[in-house]
C-alpha cells in the first residue's frame, strides 16, 4: 500500500495513481480483475481507500481511462523482481564456439562432439565453425555433411537454431539447447582445460 504522503508525488514513466488521476470518471477494475464498471473518480478513490489499496491508471488512452484497485507498492516490487530475474537469465546465456576441420579424424570428432554435448547440457548455445583451407574450399559439401552429422549426434540435447551457411573460408552453424534442458553449473579446473573454443557473451 502506498502511503498517503506519497500520493500525488510525480514519478516519471510510471502510471498515475490515486489523487494524480484527474478525470471525472473511470472504468474501474477490482483487485481480482472483476469489472466494476464506470464510476466517478471520487467513488473510485473512496473504494480504494476503504480497501486499503491504490487506484492505478492502467489504460490512460481509453475513454474513460481504465483504473484498477491494487497494492501498488507490492506490484512494483514484484515487477522489479521479475525484471531482475529476466536479466539474470539473459546474462547466463553464452555462445560457446567449437571449430572443426572438414577432414577431421574420428578421435578428434568424438572429442569435439563431447565438448558440444557438454556445452548444450549446460544450457549454452554453440557456434560450430568448419574451417576450410586450400583446396578444401572447393568441397563445401564436406563441411555441410559434417555439420549435419554433428547436429544429428547431439539431437537429444539441442537443435539447429541457425542452419549451416558459408562465411568466407568458414561454414557456420548454431546449435541451441532444448528448452527442457536443465542448466547445470559449469565445471572448472580440468573441465575448463578441455574448452578449446571461446565464449561470446550475449544479452548483457
Amino acid at each position: 500500500m502506498t502511503s498517503p504522503s506519497n500520493r500525488g508525488a510525480p514519478v516519471s514513466s510510471e502510471p498515475r495513481i490515486n489523487d494524480r488521476i484527474r478525470v471525472p470518471e473511470v472504468r474501474l477494475v477490482g483487485p481480482n480483475g472483476e469489472q466494476v464498471g464506470i464510476v466517478r473518480i471520487e467513488d473510485a478513490l473512496r473504494l480504494a481507500q476503504e480497501a486499503d489499496l491504490d487506484l492505478v491508471e492502467v489504460a490512460p488512452q481509453a475513454r474513460p481511462p481504465v483504473c484498477k484497485l491494487m497494492d501498488y507498492g507490492k506490484f512494483k516490487y514484484e515487477s522489479a523482481q521479475k525484471a531482475r530475474e529476466s536479466r539474470r537469465n539473459q546474462q547466463l546465456t553464452v555462445i560457446k564456439e567449437q571449430k572443426l576441420r572438414p577432414k577431421i579424424d574420428p578421435h578428434d570428432y568424438e572429442t569435439k562432439k563431447g565438448h558440444v554435448a557438454r556445452f548444450l547440457s549446460h544450457g549454452n548455445k554453440v557456434k560450430v565453425t568448419i574451417m576450410f583451407r586450400g583446396r578444401e574450399q572447393s568441397r563445401p559439401e564436406l563441411g555441410y555433411r559434417l555439420l549435419q552429422r554433428l547436429a544429428e549426434d547431439v539431437a537429444e540435447l539441442g537443435f539447429v537454431e541457425s542452419n549451416p551457411k558459408q562465411d568466407g573460408r568458414n561454414m557456420i552453424m548454431v546449435l541451441a539447447p532444448h528448452k527442457t534442458t536443465k542448466t547445470r553449473p559449469q565445471k572448472t579446473a580440468s573441465d575448463s582445460d578441455l574448452d578449446s573454443g571461446t565464449d561470446e557473451s550475449i544479452g548483457e
